[in-house]
């Protein structure tokens, strides 16, 4: 009885407040979370789908009159009229004081007519201060604080949209490069003729007055181009690459250089043909590549004493050839017997300079393949077995002490033999075997197997390939990538090379460079990849003419660089080597994108924020902008 009247009773005030606040308490935790998961559904589905771009091109396209090209709209188009638009406005606004303010929206001036082909690090008029022996004032020397301009290069008057690649290997607008000394100076070789208001590439070099076609397929008979074993090569003293330019058609890349010198523009020549090029020199620093890149080097008449200051620039060359890569020369001294007169030399001085050659090609345990007619070829051995043996009869050059083959950022060269990676019998390729062409291209790198890059390992690998095809499927939404609208490609932090290769199916190349403000070096798995690139520190110059890239791509680069310089330097400097109506392609964090927005604005770009390819809840944003189309006025020629 008292049990059951126990349970009648009613429960204490004190109670009933309690029971009644955990019924609350739970109906507000239930609201709030169907609220958290409708709101999530609902942006969800409205990022599932990117607008599509205009049925118009994403870029416009410059026309052939130039005021009527300065007044197209280089933006991007985001989806038709009738179309809902989106937000691309900021919404994360710089907080600055009234002096900073002030400066911050300051349009940055364009720069007289006469920096129009400005190259910062090989300024000549800089250059007269260093020593002429060794070329070394031809080598990079960068502007210091106090002659640092800020001011955008002007594209010449008449400035108009190069050729599409394939047209633009044979033909470029003269008034894009008003030069005629090469056409001139170089007539007889047919290196570049005037042709109206075009210039005109016959292919002609100076050691293949047939053209480089023909040239390319001497050596061919020589030597196997075709079966995928050779993809990447270098051209040293490159003209205008021509011989660069024809070996693409076989699936090879060359990276062709030369320096800025008294033929005027080549490098810029070059690259105007949508042909990898870039300003450079044998002098006394390390050419800015990591050991064993190149599966072919080339030297056509390039004028570099190979056999001078104990064989050092051959020995370079030995650093940056792959074991099994070979070395191709013609021009003097091979071939003297036939040549000699042409080239006002005496027999004895030719045979002397090739007798040299050749005892520093031995020094370093290369291997003749064949001389014929003007061409000579050896081969650097697979491995280092036997290389000490060698060495025995040969002191010098001795083997390299260094403990870093590939640091080759300001590195002085050295006259010595750049060891290879130890093997366990002869038939072994030192640092390991790579797969053919294209297979390579897709393939775990020799040096990621070997775990010769600090927290990248062959799932980490496949992991970054999937993450790229992602990421260009969705640049390709807005951007005209696949239709020839870009040719010259600049990934300007390549990590492992993941864009390059999800890029390799569209008429595209790629200039991969790795930071070497980077945590690793990925340089080396790049060109293993069978692509190419440079190492650069961004807080200077590129060493390129300006106006060369069509597209420019930036992965958290400005987050490296924020603290290290002014990133404004890097983008006034991205702006000098990118094409009018080119676009910059840049991911980062919100806050710095807001910053590089503001900058660019004053550069005359226009930009858009946009999302990350995985939605709004992702920090990372992804800012595409074009530069507009503007010129130098034309009185300033006059």
């Amino acid at each position: 009885m008292d049990t059951a009247m126990a349970k009648e009773y009613p429960a204490s005030p004190k109670a009933q407040q309690l029971q009644e606040s955990k019924k609350q308490r739970l109906t507000y935790i239930l609201v709030v979370s169907a609220l958290c998961v409708a709101f999530y559904v609902l942006g969800a589905w409205q990022n599932t789908t990117v607008p599509k771009p205009a049925a118009s091109s994403a870029i416009t396209k410059v026309g052939c009159d130039p005021a009527a090209a300065g007044q197209s709209s280089a933006v991007p188009s985001f989806g038709s009229a009738s179309q809902e638009s989106l937000d691309f406005e900021a919404h994360h606004q710089l907080s600055l004081d009234d002096t900073d303010a002030e400066a911050a929206v300051q349009p940055f001036p364009a720069c007289p007519l006469n920096f129009s082909e400005y190259t910062p690090c090989e300024d000549r008029k800089r250059g007269r201060r260093f020593e002429r022996a060794m070329l070394v004032y031809r080598e990079r020397h960068c502007p210091g604080k106090d002659e640092e301009i800020r001011c955008l290069i002007p594209a010449p008057p008449k400035y108009r949209t190069p050729f599409k690649w394939p047209q633009s290997r044979d033909f470029a607008w003269f008034n894009n490069i008003p030069h005629k000394e090469l056409s001139i100076e170089k007539a007889v070789q047919n290196w570049i003729q005037v042709d109206g208001q075009r210039f005109r590439f016959p292919g002609g070099g100076t050691m293949f007055p047939r053209g480089a076609d023909a040239y390319i397929d001497d050596i061919g008979k020589l030597i196997s181009l075709t079966d995928g074993k050779i993809r990447t090569a270098i051209d040293t003293g490159c003209g205008v690459a021509s011989w660069g330019a024809y070996l693409l058609k076989r699936n090879i890349l060359a990276m062709s250089f030369a320096p800025r010198d008294t033929h005027e523009a080549q490098v810029q020549f070059a690259l105007e043909r949508g042909v990898p090029a870039i300003i450079g020199v044998m002098g006394k620093q390390r050419l800015p590549y990591p050991s064993r890149s190149f599966d072919m080097a080339h030297c056509s008449r390039c004028l570099i004493p190979w056999h001078e200051f104990d064989g050092i620039y051959l020995a370079e060359v030995d650093r940056i050839l792959r074991p099994g890569g070979y070395w191709i020369l013609s021009g003097p001294p091979i071939n003297w017997k036939t040549h000699y007169k042409g080239w006002e030399r005496t027999k004895e001085d030719l045979k002397e300079e090739q007798d040299n050659i050749e005892d520093v090609a031995r020094s370093l345990c290369w291997n003749k393949v064949v001389e014929k007619g003007d061409l000579s070829i050896w081969q650097k051995p697979k491995n280092h077995l036997e290389c000490a043996n060698i060495k025995k009869k040969y002191k010098t050059p001795h083997i390299c002490k260094s403990d870093n083959p590939d640091a080759a950022w300001y590195k002085q060269m050295e006259a010595c033999v750049t060891p290879l990676p130890e093997v366990s019998n002869q038939g072994e390729i030192a640092g390991g075997a790579l797969e053919r062409w294209p297979q390579r291209a897709f393939a775990v790198p020799p040096r990621v197997k070997r775990g010769m890059i600090p927290g990248i390992d062959a799932s980490k690998f496949e992991e970054d390939k999937k993450l790229w095809e992602k990421r260009v499927a969705y640049y390709k939404r807005t951007l005209p990538i696949a239709d020839g609208r870009y040719r010259n490609v600049m990934d300007m932090n390549a990590n492992l090379g993941g864009f390059a290769a999800s890029l390799v199916k569209y008429p595209v190349w790629v200039m991969n460079v790795v930071p070497v403000n980077s945590d690793r070096d990925t340089l080396g798995a790049i060109y293993e990849r069978g692509f190419i690139g440079t190492y650069q520190d961004w807080c200077e110059a590129f060493s390129t003419y300006p106006r060369t890239y069509d597209l420019l791509h930036a992965d958290n680069l400005f987050s490296i660089y924020q603290d290290r310089c002014d990133i404004t330097n890097i983008l006034l400097e991205m702006d000098r080597i990118l094409r009018p109506e080119g676009t910059a392609i840049i991911r980062d964090t919100v806050d710095v994108l807001t910053k590089v927005q503001a900058i660019a604005k004053r550069m005359r770009w226009e930009s858009r924020i946009l999302d990350h390819e995985d939605g709004p809840f992702n920090p990372e944003k992804v800012l595409v902008a074009v530069k507009t189309y503007w010129t130098a006025d034309e009185s300033e020629q006059h």
